[in-house]
């Protein structure tokens, strides 16, 4: 019975182990910090295999010296990947953050989603840059508070004369949550995604960013070219029309 249990434990402690090591290698895989985490990877199974199975005193305690100091170094290193791993722990995608969130959040109807639709259409055939971002299950008031906070019904017309060219909010991110525009001229972070084309700018990198670290829905309206897009859970969908767009808004929010 003992063996048995003890056996039960070892799969276990290899499945756990595997799936965290393959989510930390998802979670790296397009970041420049990838061949760090290899780096790191050799280094600890090198470890294991001297200290474990050969047993080699002298090179296993240098190798414990190392794996003791880089444990701290790591935490350095690696901050901004933890920080996305812990917040998509939180981030209202799991039974228990959604167990534990008692906050109400009022989902949009389909009249906000024509508004912000029209608005981008606008937008778009006008050559007018912007930069919205829709809040899920998680509040964005770190980022709100970084511009300015409006609290107004979600409008075509507003949301058009904010971005306008000589608008002094029209460079930073709209946050909408609520079913109302929250703030305007927000900053967000941007990604460093080593994969995203060249051809994006600021706005796709900082949608392409927000959503990689928050339970958000970004859309962008090129200055350029005049073409949409949309990010959500570190993946941007290029040039989609506003009938795409409507209709991913509008599952999203049913």
């Amino acid at each position: 019975m003992g063996s048995s249990f003890f056996q039960f434990v070892d799969f276990l402690d290899i499945l756990l182990g595997g799936i965290i090591l393959y989510k930390l290698y998802k979670m790296l895989k397009d970041t420049s910090a990838f061949r760090l985490f290899i780096g790191v990877l050799v280094v600890i199974v090198t470890w294991m295999i001297v200290t474990s199975l050969l047993q080699m005193k002298l090179i296993g305690g240098v190798l414990n010296q190392i794996v003791n100091v880089g444990a701290i170094a790591l935490i350095v290193l690696f901050q901004d990947e933890i920080r996305n791993f812990l917040t998509g722990i939180g981030s209202g995608n799991n039974f228990l953050s959604r167990l534990l969130n008692t906050q109400r959040v009022q989902t949009m109807e389909e009249s906000d989603i024509m508004q912000i639709v029209i608005a981008c259409k606008n937008m778009a055939r006008e050559k007018v840059g912007a930069l919205i971002v829709i809040e899920n299950e998680m509040s964005l008031q770190s980022i709100i508070v970084t511009g300015d906070e409006i609290s107004a019904k979600i409008n075509s017309r507003l949301i058009e004369n904010i971005f306008f060219k000589n608008s002094p909010l029209h460079d930073g991110a709209m946050i909408i949550g609520n079913k109302v525009i929250k703030a305007a001229g927000c900053i967000l972070p941007l990604s460093h995604n080593m994969n995203v084309p060249k051809s994006f700018g600021l706005r796709h990198r900082a949608a392409l960013g927000v959503s990689e670290r928050l339970d958000v829905q970004a859309i962008i309206v090129s200055e350029e070219t005049g073409k949409i897009s949309y990010a959500e859970n570190g993946t941007i969908i290029h040039d989609i029309s506003t009938k795409e767009l409507e209709s991913i808004l509008s599952k999203s929010k049913a």
